[in-house]
C-alpha cells in the first residue's frame, strides 16, 4: 500500500497519461521490481558450512597481511575463517581440515620462511589421509630469483600428494602482489560459496606466467664513503646515471647482479683441475651454500660435511675431492647468484636521471678468517665510470602517504637510506606534512650519514623532528628505541594526530627492538595492557600506517 500523499502523487501523474504511456509505465515498474527481487538475491548469502584454515608463512609480514585481509574477505561474505601463524599449526590436525588455505613466502634457496621452516618439515614427512580436504595455496617471492614462489610450489604438491584435492590452482605472485591476491580472493570466495552446491575441485596446478623485471644499465658517476677517518664502519654513497628513462617512487629498491671475484673462483676451478674455465663460476652461487646445497655437495665428494652454511672454497679445501669429481658436476649443483636489493637514496623528483644507493661494506670472520658480503664487496669495489647493470624493485608495501599527512621515519645505519629519497621527495614536491627522523651509528663525527643534507632540511623546515643516536659516543649505549623512549609521549601524539610510521634497517636486533619499544610506549601512554598495545600496533599495520623495510 501507498501512502495517502504518495498515492494521490501517482493518481495525477496517471491522468495524464495516454494508455501506451501507462502500458510502459506498466514494464518499467515491473523491471525495477524484477531487478531489486535480483539484487536481494545475490546480496543474501547464505552461510557456508566450511570454516577455512588459513596459514601463512611469512619473514616481512606480507604473508600475514594478505591471511588477515583475506580473512576480512571471507567475513563480510559470512563465512568464519582462522588466521593462524605456520609455527604454530599442529600438523596432527591436517585430516580435520574441510578447506586448508595457505600463503607462503619464498626464502633463500627456495625454502620456507624461518616461522613455516616446522610446518613444511612436518608435512613433507606426513602420511596423513586429506581426501576430504579441499586446499589453495598463494606463493609469494620475487621473480628476480631463480627459485621463484618455490616454498608455495612445494607445499601446494606436498597437499596434493596426501590426497588433497585443489580448490583454486596454485598461484605465484610477484612483488607487486596485491592484484594477483585480489583476485585469488575472489576465486576462493566463489569456491567457498558453491561449496554445498558440489562445485567439482580442480586438480591441475596452474601457476601464473613469471613476468621478468626489465634490466637497466647505468654508469657509476660518483663514489664517496660517508664515514670519516676512525670509524669502524666502511659505507660507500653510490650515484649511478642512466641515459634510459628510469621510473621509480621512494621506497622502492634496485636490484644488482653481484659476481665472484676472479681470485676466488680461480682458487675453486684449480682445484677442481679446470683452471681455465674459472669465468663460469662467476655467476654461480658460491659463497654461504645453504644445508640443501651443502647435503647434494657431500653426496658428490663422499664425505661427511658438518656444516650448516659455509662457501665452497672453504669445503673444498677443508675436505679431500676425489679424482673422478669434475668440475662439471660441481658446477651442476651451483644455483645461480641471486641478485641483492638496496633501497633507493634518491628521488627523481630531486634527483633527475639519476639513482642512489648507500653501502655497507659487509665484513665479518668465519673461524678467523676474514670475509665480505658478496654483494657489498661488488658494489664498494666496482669502478668508477664503469657500466652497472641492474632493475627496479617495485615496493608497493613501503609507500610514502598523502602529502599532508605527517611521517615519523626510523632508519639507523644504511636504513637512513629510503628516509634520504623521501625527505628529498617531499622537499622537491613542497608536501605539506611534517616529518620526523630517528638516525643511529656509532660515532658522531664519523658516522653521521648525509650530515649535511638532514642539517639542511632541517633548517629549512622539511624535517621537522630530528633525534640521532650515536651508541659509542659514551660510556652507555644509546640506541634508536632510548630516544624513541625519551620522546614516549610525542611520539604517542603524532601517532594519536593520524602519523604515519616507518621502520628501515637490520630486522635484528634492530626492528624487533624499536617494536618493542612502540609497544611499550603505547601501552604506558594510553595505560593499556601489552595486548592491547599491539591489537593498536596491529590495526596501524593493517590500515598501512605502520611500514617496514628490514633485511
Amino acid at each position: 500500500m501507498l501512502a495517502e500523499n504518495k498515492f494521490e502523487i501517482l493518481k495525477d501523474l496517471v491522468r495524464q497519461y495516454s494508455r501506451e504511456e501507462i502500458i510502459w509505465t506498466n514494464g518499467y515498474l515491473a523491471g525495477l521490481l524484477a531487478q531489486n527481487e535480483t539484487r536481494e538475491s545475490k546480496e543474501t548469502i547464505v552461510p557456508v558450512s566450511v570454516k577455512p584454515t588459513i596459514i601463512y608463512g611469512t619473514e616481512t609480514g606480507n604473508s600475514k597481511k594478505l591471511a588477515t585481509q583475506l580473512q576480512t574477505v571471507l567475513k563480510k561474505n559470512k563465512i568464519q575463517s582462522k588466521v593462524i601463524d605456520a609455527f604454530q599449526y599442529p600438523v596432527e590436525k591436517l585430516e580435520k581440515e574441510d578447506f586448508l588455505i595457505v600463503i607462503m613466502s619464498t626464502q633463500g634457496e627456495g625454502d620456507p620462511p624461518q616461522n613455516a621452516v616446522k610446518f613444511f618439515d612436518n608435512i613433507s614427512n606426513s602420511s596423513a589421509n586429506l581426501s576430504k580436504t579441499r586446499f589453495a595455496v598463494l606463493g609469494l617471492g620475487d621473480s628476480s630469483y631463480p627459485l621463484f614462489c618455490k616454498a608455495g610450489e612445494a607445499i601446494d604438491e606436498q597437499l596434493a600428494r596426501l590426497g588433497a584435492q585443489r580448490a583454486v590452482p596454485f598461484q605465484k605472485a610477484d612483488v607487486d602482489f596485491t592484484p594477483v591476491a585480489e583476485k585469488w580472493f575472489a576465486e576462493i570466495l566463489e569456491s567457498l560459496q558453491q561449496a554445498t552446491i558440489g562445485k567439482t575441485d580442480i586438480t591441475s596446478s596452474i601457476v601464473a606466467p613469471v613476468t621478468h623485471k626489465k634490466t637497466y644499465t647505468g654508469i657509476v658517476r660518483h663514489k664517496v664513503v660517508l664515514n670519516d677517518r676512525g670509524s669502524n664502519k666502511e659505507t660507500h654513497h653510490i650515484e649511478i646515471e642512466t641515459d634510459e628513462p628510469v621510473v621509480y617512487e621512494p621506497g622502492d629498491a634496485i636490484g644488482f647482479y653481484p659476481e665472484n671475484t676472479t681470485t676466488e673462483t680461480l682458487e675453486i676451478a684449480t682445484l677442481l683441475q679446470a683452471a681455465s674455465r674459472s669465468d663460469e663460476l662467476k655467476t654461480k652461487n658460491i659463497r654461504g651454500l645453504s644445508k640443501k646445497s651443502l647435503e647434494a655437495l657431500s653426496n658428490l665428494l663422499g664425505v661427511s660435511i658438518t656444516e650448516t652454511k659455509a662457501d665452497l672454497l672453504d669445503i673444498l679445501q677443508k675436505y679431500p675431492i676425489d679424482a673422478k669429481v669434475t668440475f662439471d658436476a660441481v658446477i651442476t649443483l651451483l644455483l645461480p647468484i641471486a641478485p641483492r636489493l638496496y633501497s633507493i637514496a634518491s628521488a627523481a623528483e630531486a634527483h633527475d636521471g639519476e639513482i642512489h644507493i648507500t653501502v655497507n661494506r659487509n665484513v665479518f670472520t668465519v673461524d678467523g678468517i676474514p670475509k665480505s658480503g658478496l654483494c657489498s664487496q661488488f658494489l664498494a669495489d666496482f669502478p668508477k665510470e664503469g657500466s652497472l647493470p641492474f632493475y627496479i624493485h617495485k615496493n608497493p608495501n613501503f609507500r610514502l602517504p598523502d602529502p599532508d599527512k605527517d611521517i615519523i621515519m626510523i632508519g639507523p645505519g644504511t636504513g637512513i637510506a629510503p628516509f634520504r629519497s623521501f625527505l628529498a621527495h617531499r622537499d622537491a614536491t613542497g608536501a605539506e606534512g611534517k616529518n620526523w627522523l630517528f638516525f643511529g651509528e656509532q660515532h658522531f663525527v664519523s658516522d653521521f650519514y648525509y650530515q649535511t643534507e638532514i642539517q639542511e632540511w632541517l633548517a629549512t623546515g622539511v624535517l621537522t623532528r630530528l633525534d640521532t643516536a650515536f651508541s659509542r659516543d659514551q660510556k652507555h649505549k644509546i640506541y634508536v628505541q632510548d630516544r624513541l623512549k625519551q620522546k614516549a609521549k610525542a611520539v604517542s601524539e603524532w601517532l594519536d594526530n593520524g602519523a604515519y610510521l616507518y621502520i628501515c634497517g637490520q630486522k635484528e636486533p634492530m626492528s624487533t627492538d624499536v617494536e618493542n619499544t612502540l609497544l611499550e610506549i603505547i601501552a604506558s601512554e594510553k595505560n593499556i595492557s601489552s595486548a592491547e598495545a599491539k591489537t593498536i600496533l596491529e590495526n596501524l599495520e593493517s590500515q598501512g600506517r605502520y611500514l617496514k623495510d628490514v633485511y
